[in-house]
C-alpha cells in the first residue's frame, strides 16, 4: 500500500461517498480505507493453492506495467469453490474512517419500504439442528461446530447500497466494512468485527474471536453482559479452542509468536466477543498474507473442530450454501502484504433482495434457545441498516 495517504479531514469519507455499486470494491479496516474501480484481470479459478494464482496473476500485472497491483475480493467458506478476486483498474487508498471526523455524521435513515422476510431455516428446525450437534457431541463425535442459518430478505424496491453501506460504515467505523461484486448482478457486502490475518512488512496479525453476548441498551445490563461474558466457563472455553488452532497454523510460518493468556473484549453496535489479538513475525519475508489466512481458513470460529468432521456436519445440518459466508474479504498486494478479514456480519445483495447470515458456536453445554437468540441478535447489525424491526 501507498504510504503517501491522504490525512485531510474528509479523505477517508469521500472513499465512503464514492462507493458505486458493480464495478467498485470498497474495504475500510483500522489501518487504512479503500476505494477500487474496474478490473484489470481476475484471479482464475483452478487446482493450484489460491495463493500462488493470486501471485501469479499479480506478477503478471507487474510484467504488464501495472507499478503497484492489488488484488482485492471475496474467498468463499469452500475453498474449492470459485473466489471473487479481481486487480483493479485504480485503487483510492485513505487513513482509517475511525480517524475521520466526518464519519461521525449520521447516516441518512432507511428509505420507508415493504419487506418480506423469509428464515431459511426456521427458527424451530435451527434450534433442532443445534440440539442435533449437542447429542453428537455427547457421543464423543466431535467438540464443536459452528451452524448458521439466514434471512432472505425481498424488498418492494430497488436496494440502495450506497445508502446501506453508509449505515454500516457510519455505525461501527472502527470494524471491518466491505462491498465487492461476489458474481453476476451481486454484491457481497458487511461490517465484520474480525480479522482473519494481516501482513505488514515483518509483522503479522491475528484477531480470533468467539465467545459473543447480545448488547444491552441498559449501561448497566451492558457492563453486566459484558463482565459475565469474561467469566463464562463455556464462553472461555469456546474461546481457547479457537486461539489453540490459530496459534497452531501460524506456528510453521514465524520466527516468533505471542499469544496472551487471557482474552479481551471487543464490542460492536450490537454484540461482546470475547477477543485476543496475536502478533508474531514471518520465518519466511516471502510468505504473503494470503498464504497465512489459507493456513488458517476456516478457523474453529466459523466451522468447528476437528475441521473436517464440523465441515460435514456443516453440510448435513444447513439447508443452504454458504457461499462467501464464513470466507474471507480482503486485499493484498505484490510485496505480499495485505488484510483478510472473516465474512460475517454480511449479506449477499441482488436488485431487490438480500440473504442474511449469522452463525453460533455449538459446544456440548450449548442450548438451542440460546444460540437462536445469539443469531438473532447477529442479524440485526443489517436488519437495522435496512430498517427492518424484528
Amino acid at each position: 500500500m501507498p504510504a503517501d495517504r491522504d490525512a485531510t479531514v474528509g479523505a477517508a469519507t469521500s472513499l465512503l461517498d464514492a462507493y458505486e455499486p458493480g464495478r467498485a470494491r470498497f474495504f475500510a479496516s483500522p489501518t487504512r480505507t479503500l476505494l477500487a474501480h474496474g478490473a484489470r484481470a481476475h484471479v482464475p479459478h483452478g487446482d493450484a493453492p489460491l495463493a500462488r494464482r493470486v501471485a501469479e496473476t499479480l506478477d503478471a500485472e507487474l510484467l504488464a506495467g501495472n507499478a503497484a497491483p492489488v488484488v482485492v475480493g471475496a474467498v468463499p467458506f469452500d475453498h474449492t469453490a470459485p473466489a471473487a478476486l479481481a486487480v483493479p483498474e485504480a485503487v483510492r487508498w485513505a487513513p482509517p474512517l475511525a480517524e475521520d471526523p466526518l464519519v461521525a455524521l449520521p447516516a441518512a435513515p432507511p428509505a420507508p419500504a415493504a419487506w418480506d422476510v423469509r428464515p431459511v431455516p426456521e427458527p424451530g428446525v435451527y434450534g433442532d439442528a443445534v440440539a442435533e450437534a449437542v447429542r453428537r457431541m455427547n457421543r464423543g463425535e466431535f467438540s464443536k461446530v459452528v451452524l448458521a442459518r439466514t434471512l432472505e430478505l425481498r424488498s418492494s424496491r430497488d436496494l440502495d447500497l450506497p445508502a446501506l453501506l453508509q449505515r454500516l460504515a457510519r455505525r461501527d467505523p472502527t470494524g471491518y466494512t466491505f462491498a465487492v461484486p461476489s458474481g453476476p448482478g451481486r454484491t457481497l457486502l458487511g461490517a465484520s468485527p474480525e480479522l482473519l490475518v494481516s501482513r505488514r512488512g515483518g509483522r503479522l496479525v491475528a484477531n480470533p474471536l468467539a465467545g459473543s453476548t447480545p448488547r444491552s441498551a441498559d449501561l448497566a445490563e451492558d457492563v453486566r453482559r459484558a463482565a459475565a461474558l469474561l467469566e463464562s466457563a463455556k464462553d472461555l472455553h469456546e474461546h481457547a479452542v479457537v486461539v489453540d488452532a490459530v496459534r497452531a497454523a501460524l506456528a510453521p510460518y514465524c520466527r516468533t509468536l505471542e499469544v496472551p493468556a487471557r482474552p479481551t473484549l471487543v464490542r460492536t453496535a450490537t454484540m461482546w466477543h470475547l477477543s485476543t489479538t496475536v502478533t508474531g513475525e514471518p520465518a519466511d519475508p516471502a510468505v504473503s498474507a494470503l498464504e497465512l489466512a489459507s493456513a488458517l481458513h476456516p478457523t474453529p470460529a466459523v466451522c468447528g473442530t476437528p475441521t473436517a468432521t464440523a465441515r460435514d456436519v456443516i453440510g448435513e445440518l444447513e439447508p443452504f450454501d454458504r457461499g462467501f459466508f464464513t470466507g474471507m474479504v480482503g486485499w493484498g498486494d505484490a510485496n505480499g502484504d495485505g488484510e483478510w478479514v472473516v465474512t460475517i456480519r454480511c449479506a449477499e445483495a441482488a436488485e431487490r433482495s438480500l440473504r442474511l447470515y449469522a452463525g453460533a458456536g455449538v459446544v456440548a453445554q450449548s442450548s438451542p434457545e440460546a444460540e437462536t437468540a445469539e443469531t438473532g441478535a447477529k442479524f440485526q447489525t443489517f436488519l437495522q441498516a435496512v430498517g427492518v424491526d424484528q
